[in-house]
């Protein structure tokens, strides 16, 4: 592939999938987001999403085309659409002269509305994309490595800066510095490729390798949002960061965010593979239910059920809390 750096995203989001997260909406990314997605998601592995045939009426080949055309001029929109009606403007304008119920059942595959094609008056008013309620933003990860996972209930990630949510935000000298460390790569240079790497980390960004390539990618640190996992210094703690690390490795998160804690980490919902991690960990007694912050019942029945099976952590019968472990030695991580 060259030297070049490239800027690719990971995730394979499925408009197919009805499982639902306990926020009460599907596990998978619809409308503009899933667009996003499945396009950068084109990039790297020049599959069209499952189940997109339902909706059209052309090949499969027909399909590529599409996607081959709309993720050029995803990438030339300055900036990339952000709303619904403007991810179904840049369809009807980039598959202008296809089949028109090619545009439409492609529209209604990703939830999108049926526009009328842009007249140089604009609405006053438009209608936003919007996450659920309490929802920041989301994340689509790269792969998770087995040592970014810190304990049962934290991690680090980090999102391919081609991502739509990051793209506009690189900052201008983690960009030339991300260049020139290739360009040093390729000429053997190690001591100068070695510096700019540590500008890079130190911005809060690396290049990471992934499907032979190199990838620009800002870190994030994650707290799963909901649970409490034994510290890895208390008992069953190896084994709780060990499950989630079994759970996460190797794979594409999506992590749908709800704030920050105390230690700058992102608080968030978890789900590989549209399994629910939080779930997991919590069935398998690798957790506690930390109720102090989130009362969603479903976490406690989950625990409940663990206590009762007597699994994992719950084997002891009388576990110490890691809150109450914690406090005893000053309340730090």
């Amino acid at each position: 592939m060259g030297n070049a750096l490239r800027f690719l995203c990971c995730g394979k989001p499925s408009a197919d999938s009805e499982s639902l997260g306990p926020h009460g909406v599907s596990a998978t990314t619809v409308g503009v987001s899933a667009l996003a997605h499945d396009l950068f998601n084109f990039q790297i592995t020049s599959q069209v999403p499952e189940g997109l045939s339902r909706h059209v009426v052309s090949s499969k080949k027909a399909q590529a085309n599409w996607y081959k055309k709309l993720l050029a001029a995803w990438r030339e929109a300055k900036p990339p659409p952000k709303t619904q009606e403007e991810a179904s403007r840049l369809v009807i304008q980039t598959l202008e002269g296809h089949q028109k119920g090619d545009v439409e059942g492609l529209l209604a595959f990703y939830g999108l509305p049926l526009l009328l094609p842009p007249t140089p008056v604009e609405l006053e008013t438009e209608v936003s994309y919007s996450l659920p309620e309490g929802i920041k933003f989301e994340l689509q990860t790269l792969p998770v490595y087995a040592r970014a996972v810190g304990d049962g209930d934290g991690m680090t990630v980090y999102v391919s800066t081609a991502d739509p949510r990051e793209s506009s935000s690189v900052p201008s000298d983690v960009q030339i510095a991300a260049i020139e460390r290739s360009e040093a790569r390729a000429v053997g240079n190690k001591a100068v490729a070695k510096a700019l790497h540590d500008k890079i980390v130190e911005a809060g960004y690396r290049v990471i390798y992934f499907q032979n390539e190199e990838i620009l990618a800002r870190k994030y640190r994650i707290r799963l949002r909901g649970i409490d996992a034994p510290e890895c210094e208390m008992p069953y703690g190896q084994e709780a960061k060990e499950e989630l690390t079994k759970i996460v490795e190797g794979k594409c998160l999506r992590i749908l965010v709800y704030g920050e804690d105390q230690f700058d980490r992102l608080v968030g919902d978890v789900y590989c593979n549209d399994i629910f991690v939080q779930e997991v960990m919590l069935k398998k007694g690798m957790a506690w239910h930390f109720a102090k912050y989130d009362k969603r019942p479903e976490l406690a029945k989950w625990e409940k059920a663990a206590r009762a099976k007597r699994i994992g952590l719950w084997a002891d019968p009388n576990p110490q809390m890691p809150w109450e472990w914690r406090k005893e030695r000053g309340g730090g991580r």
